[in-house]
């Protein structure tokens, strides 16, 4: 598992760390998103629907995402 730790940054910088990452993580690689900006409880998964990535889990400020393609 790969993680960025996004804490202190706020909307858009996790998701851009997120899309900047995925592509060098093998496909089926869960990349965890440490983010304390409450935008990102909305943001992460809508990203993940949009580039048909999976969102996995939300735990408090961890945000799991899988690779598909």
């Amino acid at each position: 598992m790969i993680t960025l730790d996004c804490r202190g940054l706020r909307c858009p910088i996790p998701v851009i760390r997120l899309a900047r990452a995925i592509p060098g993580v093998p496909v089926g690689e869960i990349v965890r998103v440490l983010a304390d900006d409450p935008a990102a409880a909305n943001d992460i998964p809508a990203w993940c629907r949009m580039k048909g990535q999976e969102f996995v889990a939300a735990d408090g400020q961890a945000f799991d995402v899988r690779r598909l393609s």
